[in-house]
């Protein structure tokens, strides 16, 4: 891998403007044209979807190899070095990237099973309040990246990283599941409607109705939008981390998680009535965020700077399949009512 910065973002700026943009069209299509009626998402449109939002990804990163392909032999920074190589390198670092963070959703996929059951948000209003989740989510994890990206700088960051995502599957592989509603998320509810009112049942699709003389009141479907948000600031915390593991290209790891983001909602209709199903899932992203972290702070040393990236692809993937597997051949037992 090429010690300097194969994106320095003063040089590709426009690469992200460029990628917010069309990630900011896809949405406006999805919302304005596909779903702008509330409705109960049935199954089959589900993974027509989430086949589509996979499909852009897998299609975006071809297009992405070929352009590296195309790009990196002009760049002086770059002499010297084999271009093809480091195309092939980067593209599956995006690959590797993708994966993680889409694996990642699906153990999310449980917490927002629980929120909205917890929340009551009727079916047909689902879809919306996951939309503007995703809206918000996109927000904190370009805000996470960028964090990420200039303390990565910092070797002994490196180490706490790697270290954390140690940790982290360590937690998820052994420790006890959370409530819907932690202290502190209900502490931030309670400041909250302090300061704003918010309406006994829900009000159709709104988030904000006025009552009582015009003033503004939030409604339940706002409350339960904060609450996701809230959720994904302490997803983003693991997420992020793992993929500044398999890249230290800001660039790579921006596009892979928001394509994997995008695909979020879709994965949620398609499998919350199963998500029970995959128990042996955690174990399986808990033994990859240690892979990973182990990754960091010790395997990269050991091959020179950098594991085989190709590696790292089949060892994530293999081991999410597994624990997949695992979980269909031996399912969960129930537990006595």
């Amino acid at each position: 891998m090429a010690s300097v910065s194969l994106f320095p973002f003063g040089e590709y700026w426009w690469f992200y403007l460029a990628f917010t943009g069309l990630v900011v069209i896809l949405l406006l299509v999805d919302l304005g044209i596909f779903h702008r009626d509330a409705h109960r998402v049935s199954m089959r449109e589900a993974a027509g979807w989430s086949l589509v939002w996979v499909s852009l990804a897998l299609a975006f990163n071809v297009a992405f190899y070929f352009y590296m392909l195309h790009r990196f032999p002009l760049d002086t920074r770059l002499a010297g070095l084999d271009a093809a190589a480091l195309a092939k390198q980067t593209a599956l670092e995006f690959l590797a990237g993708y994966v993680v963070e889409y694996s990642l959703s699906v153990d999310n996929i449980f917490v927002f099973v629980v929120v909205l059951t917890y929340f009551g948000v009727p079916a047909r209003y689902q879809h919306r309040v996951l939309f503007f989740g995703i809206l918000g989510a996109l927000v904190f994890r370009a805000i996470f990246i960028a964090l990420g990206a200039l303390l990565l700088q910092f070797e002994w960051v490196i180490w706490i990283f790697g270290g954390f995502l140690i940790l982290t599957g360590a937690r998820m592989m052994f420790g006890h599941e959370e409530g819907p509603v932690e202290p502190h998320e209900r502490w931030v509810i309670r400041a909250f409607r302090r300061h704003v009112p918010v309406t006994a049942d829900f009000r159709g699709a709104s988030f904000f109705v006025r009552e009582g003389g015009g003033r503004l009141h939030a409604t339940p479907l706002f409350i339960t939008l904060l609450f996701l948000e809230m959720t994904d600031i302490v997803f983003a915390v693991d997420s992020v981390p793992a993929i500044f593991g398999l890249t230290r290209e800001p660039l790579v790891v921006f596009t892979s998680n928001i394509f994997a983001i995008l695909g979020l909602r879709n994965l949620y209709f398609m499998l919350a009535g199963a998500v029970d199903k995959f128990h042996m899932l955690k174990y399986g992203l808990g033994i990859v965020l240690i892979f990973v972290g182990l990754k960091m702070v010790w395997l990269n040393r050991l091959f020179g700077g950098h594991f085989p990236i190709g590696i790292s692809l089949g060892v994530i993937i293999g081991t999410i399949a597994v624990s997949v597997i695992l979980s269909l051949v031996f399912p969960k037992q129930q537990e006595p009512h």
